[in-house]
């Protein structure tokens, strides 16, 4: 426990960010790299997401590396296990496995700036890097619910993203709360099999019908023996997703359309009057992700189920007791709110030379970075999927890609100028987030709806308000300019500013 391990980049998380930053470096030739996870595999979202029923909402064919396609996906939507076993495949045809630690949790990471070198805690011990590299996801840190007496309950209670598979649901009452999307995945897989489903929403989510199918074996075949067959597809999937942009961050004209396939998907799959009004959403569709589910609606009609609108007052020992004084007994409580996304829990453990958190200055300042990706006061350290790049309608796998981009150029300019550090300048990302903010002014997530897109302040980080092709033209290069660095003076061997004045 007290080795210190030596290491140009350190990446933290083997999920697809992780795992994408230590294939690319690699290939470039940064061959001194380690990830460091704390699960017992690589797969981060998909390791950890194996309730009942998880799947993709993103077409199968585009949710993948672009130099790593894969041509036997056997439906249109994946399934959980399909795209975990795709990321443990592409970990070993890349030949990077033994770059990664698996086991071990960051516990702290503080910049060095007398040496211009990351000190990284561990629970394998400290990491001595020049380069950070943050790959731990928006979704990995789950939000638990807090709900009066919650710790009083006597049965099991668990998250959806850390399910429980040693507890039997069959023939059992089971509570589900929330509404969004791993609960309208986990509630059609459950619903047959338990004795009675309380589902308790609080706000009703727009649902589109999902447009899946099983791809049979003969397209299969073509699809590995025709390359450019399955890029084609890609391509036409990625274009129909980028359509809804339009609406979504310029004209909601466009959205009628949209809006309007979720009103008859409702009208046709609940008859019941007092039902479907419970589900009808009182928001603007794409205020909050818009959900995709053939069973969802048909599921919460069946006759052991009952949707509870009313607040949750608290949990008892057996059951939750609403706002009107109901009690609803309950043997397995099932919690789908969400996750940790502008205020995860891991960015108090991430501190500038002074001492502060990454936490804190989101926190106070809002959260903010340069290009999504780098963020002053915090020299050597990149944040994939970081704030304004999520997305609401697309791949996350291809802004993932041009962070990698950016991050790769990054690690080219360092080595060949012979830099010890980059650092992004406060003008430059001040003046990036005021246009951000601007654009994200007019855009659908901030029409009154409260989603994971929104921070504390009412903005929404979390969303790139932009087509996704602009932000990979924003990231293709590395741009120097808009950095403080500094050199090592060997004959000194102290750092030396560059181009702090200009």
């Amino acid at each position: 426990m007290d080795q210190t391990t030596t290491v140009d980049v350190l990446v933290v998380g083997a999920g697809f960010s992780g795992l994408g930053t230590v294939i690319k470096l690699t290939e470039d030739g940064f061959d001194d790299v380690i990830v460091v996870e704390r699960g017992a595999d690589v797969g981060g979202t998909w390791r950890d997401n194996s309730y009942p029923g998880a799947a993709c909402d993103v077409p199968s064919h585009l949710y993948s590396y672009s130099f790593a396609l894969n041509p036997g996906w056997s439906r249109a939507f994946s399934p959980q296990g399909e795209i975990y076993d795709y990321i443990r495949r592409v970990t070993h045809d890349a030949g990077v496995r033994e770059k990664i630690r698996f086991g071990v949790e960051v516990t702290s990471a503080r910049f060095d700036e007398s040496r211009g070198r990351w000190t990284v805690g561990t629970t394998a011990g400290e990491f001595d890097a020049r380069v950070l590299v943050l790959g731990v996801g928006a979704l990995c840190e789950p939000r638990l619910p807090e709900i009066d007496g919650i710790g009083d309950f006597a049965g099991p209670v668990f998250h959806t993203a850390r399910w429980d598979h040693s507890v039997p649901l069959a023939g059992r009452r089971v509570a589900v709360i929330g509404t969004g999307a791993s609960a309208i995945q986990v509630v059609p897989s459950i619903a047959p099999t338990v004795e009675h489903l309380d589902v308790y929403q609080r706000t009703a989510p727009w649902v589109l019908p999902r447009i899946d199918r099983q791809y049979p074996g003969f397209e299969r075949a073509l699809y590995r023996r025709v390359p450019g067959l399955q890029r084609a597809v890609r391509a036409l999937q990625y274009a129909s997703r980028e359509f809804q942009v339009v609406g979504l961050t310029r004209t909601r004209a466009a959205l009628a359309p949209i809006k309007a396939i979720g009103r008859a998907h409702l009208a046709m799959s609940v008859r019941d009057p007092g039902l479907r009004a419970k589900l009808t959403p009182n928001f603007e569709i794409g205020c909050k992700r818009i959900l995709l589910s053939n069973a969802w609606y048909r599921a919460l009609t069946r006759q052991n189920v009952d949707v509870v609108t009313t607040p949750i007052s608290r949990v008892t020992e057996g059951g939750i007791v609403t706002s009107d004084g109901a009690e609803h007994p309950a043997d397995v409580l099932v919690v789908a709110t969400g996750f940790h996304v502008t205020d995860s829990p891991f960015f108090e453990r991430v501190r500038d030379a002074s001492g502060r958190t990454l936490a804190d200055k989101w926190a106070s300042e809002g959260m903010e970075a340069y290009k999504g990706t780098t963020v002053a006061g915090y020299p050597n350290l990149f944040v994939l999927m970081g704030p304004a790049t999520g997305l609401g309608h697309s791949s996350m796998i291809y802004m993932i890609e041009s962070q990698l981009n950016y991050l790769v150029d990054a690690m080219r300019s360092m080595r060949d100028r012979g830099l010890q550090t980059v650092e992004v300048r406060e003008a430059v990302q001040n003046a990036y987030n005021r246009e951000l903010r601007e654009n994200t002014g007019e855009t659908v997530w901030v029409t009154g709806c409260k989603s994971w897109y929104l921070d504390a302040k009412g903005n929404a980080p979390a969303v790139w308000p932009d087509f996704t092709f602009s932000y990979r033209n924003q990231t293709r290069d590395f741009d120097l300019s808009a950095y403080r660095r500094t050199t090592i003076d060997e004959a000194a061997a102290a750092p030396t500013v560059q181009g702090a004045l200009r």
